[in-house]
This record gives structure tokens, C-alpha cells and sequence, in this order.
């Protein structure tokens, strides 16, 4: 009776070590690490408000999650597959919410500091306290992006190594999905504590007299970061109970009889782990930068990925611009047509793959095919358009008549000069001539009445001569055309999305393939590295390129396809060299399956059969010939 019981409490912990139950755990971590970097990306400027400092200092603190990411990045790729990799991964986690919890951290030293300082009775003292805790802040993102770093590579390498060749596209679209999940609540997150004040819990709210509208408001940003630390802990907790090794997917019922054997194979290859640790490093590196479709690929990605970056980090503004909608508006409607469509693109991605066990040339092919489709597609955005706003200084003088597109030297006039306006500065108001500003300040104006959306700006000299003039918040309004526009553009954005969702899966796998098994991992870690590094515009966060991208359609449609269409140069070598060579990966597939699995059952076989004396006689003559 005993034997059974035995037997279920096995299968009762294979079971757990399954690989659906590595990838739904990596899936929460990979939702917990893009709900922590958006709420941070969303809280900037609360953070900005709370230590009072400078626009620069925000771009560092920003960056500083790169900074701590791109330093370990290429080297934990390598020597993370060397060592335990779900333990690897959980550590990660458990760093990125010390990380978080660090970043929150300034709000509690900041108030304790503020009680204990005696001699601190004026706002200077309390400035003064302040002024250096953004640090905190900093110090705590790096760690964030130091953590994330083993969570990408080791999680799909282990993937990679242990499921079914015909399942890993299905769950490298599954772990996509948790991309587009964490975004999802790390916005509703940040709503939900931008809406609360930062010190709710130690000051009376209702003696406020300022509002979450008022640019002087104050968000709880620290709450926020406490929740992702939890969040990160938490779903490290899975990958400390997983194995360093998985039998392959499809092979657990054979655990038993092979095992003696993968135990010989495993110490033979510890002993080589031990000896090359370091030695095959520069092989590698080296490998990987002679093998063309890889290096191609990685050029392909760091001009798409530029194309994707100045798209999306413009598309609210440029819409809200052409089409003369609010940002709250346009930010639910972008969410609405482009995440319901990418959803369904991975996973039929990756189900088309696996139901009809698709070669990595044909991956490739459907992935080319598919993103040109979609690029094409593109080209009717220049149809989708309304004319330009009337705003002085940008696309007309301020006396109304048409001027090329932002000429530096006019953005001032002398209704405005003795103002001392920022002419950088994107805040528009309507004036009652119909005409719009870049802000009120440039407007010419003296003094607002009321708050928030329903302020309104008095004793505008730019305006009108006679002082009465007045102007509103926002952009004037456009007519019912721009409406319709407006939908018609969703509804493409829509087909696209969901056409280059349906590329991006078969257009992976085709990179964790065009490498060999043992460079996986760091081949991973390698294209994240120079995707991020070549693929940051940071021209492009300068205000003046801002607003001319946002109000020249040709340059915020263009720019990307033109970036776009020399992506699919590389593209097409990438084709050619594939129709000429066997792909590493490819070595990998069902057929390399088949035949191991015939050579176990061969060994299980021979285990149970008797040798005959002729047999033995046999084979040893065969040893003397």
C-alpha cells in the first residue's frame, strides 16, 4: 500500500513542476514589472511637484532604471543560465520590490525629518529637506532595473529548453499578453493615487483649498510604489520552488526510466559548467556577432522599435491636436481600438503556429508578409487628417494670417514680450477671436477666474487691443468633419494593430531560433541591450521637436515610415540567408523529439530482455572486428 501513496505524492510535485506552471507564474512577473514601470513613467511629475526639482533632474531619475538595467543585462543573460534559473528570476523580483519600496521611501524620511529638526520652523528649512531625497528615488529605480534584468532572458530561455518546439510560440504570446496587462493597472494605479493627496493621512483633506487640477496639487505617489513592492515580492514566491531543470515537455511519464541516465548527463555537464563558466563567454559573443541573421535582426528591431517609440509617445497629442479631442478622451479611445486587437494577435499568433507546427523560414515569410500588409495599410493615415488649428506663433501670425510652420523668431510678438513667456511651453488656451496660443502667458493675458477645466483667462492684450478679451482652456473647437475623421482612423488603427499583432510572434521566434541553444539566453539579453541603448529618441523629448511633430502631420506620419521602410532592407537578407542555411533552433524540433523518444523506449526495451550466450558471442565478436 505504500508504493501508491509514493506514487501520487510524485506526481503530486511534477506536477507543480510543469512547465504551464513556470510560465503562469513568469507571466505575473512580467505584468508585476510593467505595472511597476508605468506607474512609475505615469508619476513623474508628481515626484517632480513633491522634491521640487528641475526637468533634468526628472530625465535622470527616469532614466536611471536603463542605467541599472543595461549594466547587468548582457552579463546575467550568460552567467544566469549557468546557475539555478527560476531562483535567478525570483531573486530578480524580490530586488525590483526592494527597489519600489525604496523609491517610497523619501515620504516617510521626509516627515520624520521635518518633526525632528527643532529649528526648522520655515518653508526654506522644509525645502531644504526635500532637496535631496529625490536621490532616494533614484537610487531605488536603479535597483528596480537591476532586478528586471534575469526575469526576460532566463525566464524564455528556460521556456525555450523545456516545452514542446510546436508550444513555445503559443506561450512567448502569453507572457506577451502580461506586457499588455500591467500597463492596463499601472495606469489605473496611478489615477487611483494621483486623485489622493500625498499627505491624506496626516493632514485634515477638507481644510485644502487646492484641487488634483491644480498645478500645485501633489499626488500620493509613494502609495503607489508600495503596492508594486508587494506585487513584486509576491510573485517572486513561485520560482523558489522550481527545479534548475524540467523534463522536456510531453516526456514527464518517462521521468523515471531515464532518470539515471539524465543524472549521469547532468554531472557531466556541471563538471563542463564549472571549467567553461567564463571561458565561453567571448566564444559566444563572438558567435553571435558572426551570425547575420541575428545581427540583422537586431538592426531591423532598433529601427522599427524608433518608428514604434515616436508613434506612441506622440499619438495623444497629435490626436487631441487634428482632431480637437480631450487627452482623457483620446487616452481611453487609443486603449479601446489598439489592446483588444494585440490581445487576440499574440495568441492566434502563436496558436497558428503550434496547430500547424510552422518551420522558422515559413515564420518568417508569414512575419514579413503580415508586417508589410500592416505598413501599407499605414499610408491611409495621411487621408485621415484635418487642417491644423490657428494658434499664433505656430501656424499663424498674431494677426492672423498663415506663416510656415514654427519659426522660432515669431513666437513672440509685442502684445506678449514684457510677459517673459516660455516659448517652449505646450499649455493652449482659445481665445474668443477663435485664434489659439501656445499658453495664456503668451496669450498676453493678466488674470484667470475659477479653477481647473473651468478657468478662465481675463485681460488678454494679445487678443484684443481694448483688454476686455478672454480665452479658455484647451484648443478651440473643430467641426463635426474631424469627428468622423476621427473614427474612420480608429477603425484602421484597429486592422493594424491587429495585423502587426499577429506578425510580432512568428517575427520572435524566428530570433530565439536563428541562434543555438546553449547562446539563447545571451542572444536574448544581447537584443534587449541594443534595442534600448539604439532605440531611445532622445531628440525627440526637447519641446521644440514636440510641438513641430505634433502640429506637422507629414513629420509624425512620415518619420516612422520612413524609419519603418528601411527596417524592411535587413528584412529581406534576412529571407534570402534563411532559404540557404539550416537554422540552429531548427535542429530543436519535433523530429530531434521523436527520436529521443524512440531511443528511450529502445533502452526501456533492452532493460527487460534476457541476453542469450549467442548474443553475447556475437557482440564479442563484433568488439574484436
Amino acid at each position: 500500500m505504500a508504493k501508491p501513496e509514493n506514487r501520487v505524492a510524485t506526481h503530486g510535485v511534477r506536477c507543480f513542476s510543469k512547465i504551464k506552471m513556470f510560465l503562469f507564474s513568469l507571466t505575473m512577473a512580467y505584468v508585476a514589472k510593467s505595472l511597476s514601470g508605468t506607474y512609475m513613467n505615469s508619476m513623474l511629475t508628481q515626484i517632480e511637484r513633491q522634491f521640487d526639482i528641475s526637468t533634468s533632474v526628472v530625465g535622470l531619475i527616469n532614466g536611471s532604471f536603463e542605467i541599472g538595467n543595461l549594466l547587468l543585462i548582457i552579463f546575467m543573460s550568460y552567467f544566469g543560465t549557468k546557475r539555478h534559473r527560476p531562483l535567478m528570476i525570483g531573486v530578480g523580483c524580490v530586488v525590483m520590490g526592494l527597489g519600489c519600496f525604496l523609491m517610497s521611501l523619501p515620504h516617510f524620511l521626509m516627515e520624520n525629518e521635518a518633526q525632528n529638526f527643532l529649528f526648522c520652523f520655515n518653508a526654506e528649512c522644509i525645502k531644504e529637506i526635500k532637496s535631496s531625497m529625490w536621490v532616494y528615488v533614484m537610487v531605488g529605480n536603479v535597483i528596480r532595473g537591476t532586478g528586471e534584468t534575469p526575469i526576460m532572458p532566463l525566464g524564455i530561455s528556460y521556456i525555450e529548453d523545456f516545452a514542446k518546439s510546436e508550444n513555445s510560440p503559443l506561450y512567448i504570446g502569453i507572457l506577451k499578453i502580461g506586457v499588455v496587462i500591467g500597463p492596463l493597472i499601472g495606469l489605473m494605479l496611478a489615477t487611483f493615487c494621483a486623485n489622493i493627496y500625498v499627505d491624506s493621512w496626516s493632514v485634515n483633506t477638507d481644510d485644502l483649498t487646492i484641487t488634483p487640477t491644480d498645478t500645485r496639487w501633489v499626488g500620493a505617489w509613494w502609495v503607489g510604489f508600495l503596492i508594486c513592492a508587494g506585487v513584486n515580492v509576491l510573485t517572486s514566491i513561485p520560482f523558489f520552488f522550481f527545479p534548475k531543470t524540467l523534463p522536456k515537455e510531453g516526456q514527464e511519464d518517462n521521468v523515471d526510466v531515464t532518470k539515471s541516465d539524465k543524472e549521469v548527463k547532468h554531472r557531466g555537464k556541471a563538471k563542463e559548467e564549472k571549467h567553461g563558466i567564463t571561458k565561453d563567454f567571448l566564444p559566444f559573443m563572438k558567435s553571435l556577432f558572426c551570425n547575420s541573421i541575428y545581427m540583422l535582426f537586431i538592426l531591423l528591431s532598433v529601427l522599427h522599435l524608433n518608428a514604434i517609440v515616436i508613434i506612441v509617445t506622440f499619438m495623444p497629442k497629435y490626436l487631441e491636436q487634428q482632431y480637437g479631442k480631450s487627452t482623457a478622451e483620446i487616452v481611453f479611445l487609443i486603449g479601446l481600438y489598439t489592446l483588444p486587437p494585440i490581445f487576440v494577435g499574440y495568441v492566434i499568433g502563436g496558436l497558428i503556429m503550434k496547430k500547424f507546427k510552422t518551420s522558422m523560414k515559413k515564420a518568417a515569410y508569414i512575419a514579413f508578409c503580415l508586417s508589410l500588409t500592416e505598413f501599407l495599410l499605414s499610408f491611409f493615415y495621411f487621408l485621415m487628417t484635418c487642417d491644423n488649428f490657428p494658434v499664433a506663433g505656430l501656424t499663424t501670425s498674431y494677426d492672423g494670417y498663415v506663416q510656415p510652420l514654427y519659426v522660432e523668431n515669431i513666437v513672440l510678438d509685442d502684445c506678449n514680450t514684457r510677459c517673459n513667456c516660455l516659448t517652449k511651453t505646450w499649455d493652449p488656451v482659445c481665445g474668443d477671436n477663435g485664434l489659439a496660443y501656445m499658453s495664456a502667458c503668451l496669450a498676453g493675458c493678466e488674470k484667470s477666474v475659477g479653477t481647473g477645466i473651468n478657468m478662465v483667462f481675463q485681460n488678454c492684450s494679445c487678443i484684443g487691443s481694448s483688454g476686455n478679451s478672454s480665452a479658455v482652456l484647451g484648443l478651440c473647437k473643430k467641426g463635426p468633419d474631424c469627428t468622423i475623421k476621427l473614427q474612420y482612423f480608429f477603425i484602421l488603427v484597429l486592422i493594424t494593430s491587429l495585423i502587426y499583432s499577429l506578425a510580432v510572434i512568428p517575427g520572435y521566434m524566428v530570433l530565439l531560433r536563428c541562434v543555438k541553444s546553449e547562446e539563447k539566453s545571451l542572444g536574448i539579453g544581447l537584443h534587449a541591450f541594443c534595442t534600448r541603448v539604439f532605440g531611445m529618441n532622445n531628440f525627440l523629448t526637447h519641446q521644440t521637436n514636440t510641438i513641430l511633430i505634433v502640429f506637422n502631420r507629414n513629420i509624425y506620419i512620415g518619420v516612422p515610415a520612413a524609419l519603418r521602410g528601411l527596417s524592411y532592407l535587413p528584412a529581406f537578407f534576412i529571407l534570402k540567408l534563411m532559404r540557404k542555411r539550416q537554422l540552429p533552433g531548427e535542429t530543436d524540433s519535433s523530429e530531434t523529439e521523436l527520436a529521443e523518444t524512440k531511443l528511450t523506449e529502445k533502452k526501456t526495451e533492452c532493460v527487460d530482455v534476457h541476453r542469450s550466450p549467442e548474443v553475447e558471442n556475437d557482440r564479442e565478436l563484433k568488439t574484436k572486428l
